[in-house]
């Protein structure tokens, strides 16, 4: 096994878009997405318990589920869709005032077992199938980049679904109407719920197309796909340092997880674990080099898999990676 050649230098306005204002408010048009109603206590609330801010379109969607069900907001979509508000849409209900754990871990709430450090759980679907929707975000003082849909019972592929709740919840309505048909109750509920999730993104100036400029922007900056498909975005300067790739496809990479998972006994498992190893030497040297994200990227890889046993391994290269 031999590393692989470093990639192409990107351009200067590459790595300017990359080292761009975080803080920015995302926005496919000229016009920005104005403020709701929630008030500062709260947004600061959430600030606190997650340490990260919240970007607007989750202010707008808890008032539209509100104006949907005044007595229930975190159920509105759950007779419609089979869609629960969860996580912050919970802190803005005051659900966690009731609760008899006075530390309760945030971070932890409402994830699931594929869930990598940057997907947030917002809307909890299908227990069977372990369905969920969550912002994503490429770094921690960064507005999400997207909302992500994974099925934690299938696999810990994450399905881009917008940049914003009315996008994410109208995409998912408009797939279901294709998959179950024409029923005439379920129908005459979608199309009004459809009709005012229109409606209210329009009046927002938010987007509803599943894949915005935004995101097609983000593109160019993911150094690699990952496992889980949604891409990492690594800072690479304009000397190419912050990222290598990996002396190894994703379909080897699994195939070598395959066979330390499948293992009869810890010989075995210790031989497989060897091209393992060996990547994790490669990982050394670049971190040497300050190219982090080759670590973070088989971190990563390690963490979808979901193998028990190399666990351990992807927390230290993901902890090193960050």
């Amino acid at each position: 096994m031999t590393g692989r050649a470093k990639r192409k230098p990107k351009s200067a306005q590459d790595v300017s878009a990359c080292n761009g204002d975080v803080k920015k408010m995302r926005t496919d048009g000229s016009k920005d997405v104005p403020l709701s109603d929630v008030t500062p206590e709260q947004r600061e609330e959430l600030f606190q318990l997650y340490g990260f801010q919240m970007p607007e379109d989750l202010f707008h969607f808890w008032e539209f589920c509100k104006e949907l069900s005044p007595e229930n907001p975190c159920g509105a979509l759950k007779e419609a869709l089979d869609l629960q508000l969860v996580g912050p849409f919970e802190i803005l209900a005051g659900a966690h005032r009731n609760s008899k754990n006075p530390q309760l871990n945030f971070h932890l709430h409402w994830r699931h077992f594929y869930d990598p450090p940057e997907f947030q759980t917002v809307l909890q679907g299908s227990e069977d199938s372990q369905h969920h929707m969550g912002y994503y975000r490429d770094t921690p003082d960064s507005f999400p980049s997207f909302v992500g849909e994974n099925e934690a019972k299938k696999d810990c592929t994450i399905l881009q679904m917008g940049d914003n709740m009315f996008a994410a919840v109208y995409l998912y309505l408009q797939r279901k109407r294709k998959e179950r048909g024409s029923k005439k109750g379920e129908t005459g509920a979608w199309e009004s719920l459809e009709t005012k999730l229109k409606d209210k993104a329009e009046s927002l100036n938010l987007s509803l197309e599943q894949k915005t400029k935004a995101m097609k922007q983000r593109d160019k900056r993911v150094v690699t796909k990952t496992f889980h498909g949604a891409g990492i975005v690594v800072p690479v300067d304009k000397n190419d340092v912050g990222y290598r790739e990996l002396p190894e496809t994703d379909a080897g990479l699994k195939k070598i997880c395959k066979a330390i998972a499948e293992a009869r006994n810890d010989e075995d498992r210790i031989k497989a674990f060897g091209p393992i190893q060996e990547m994790i030497t490669f990982v050394q040297f670049a971190n040497d080099e300050c190219d982090y994200g080759m670590g973070y990227e088989l971190g990563i890889d390690l963490f979808c898999y979901g193998s028990h046993v190399s666990l351990h391994i992807c927390y230290l290269l993901i902890r090193s990676g960050y």
